[in-house]
């Protein structure tokens, strides 16, 4: 394995420890029943953990990485 490969699996390792998360999008619509008759809505929030945000990026700049090392060649 080599140094660029382990670098990037403890990225991807360490980025399991990280809380939280990343709201994308909010979406509301019209509550259901009597409550949306009256006009009362009910709101969802669309969120993606952190870490795996953190892993996608990792793997995509590791792809970047090996296609230019490709191109070089």
């Amino acid at each position: 394995m080599s140094l660029e490969e382990k670098a990037i699996g403890a990225l991807a390792t360490s980025a399991a420890a990280i809380p939280g998360s990343i709201t994308v999008a909010t979406i509301t619509t019209p509550a259901a029943g009597i409550a949306g008759w009256l006009g009362f809505t009910a709101t969802t929030a669309v969120t993606l953990p952190v870490a795996g945000v953190v892993a996608a990026s990792a793997a995509i700049g590791y792809g970047v990485y090996k296609g230019v090392q490709a191109a070089k060649k």
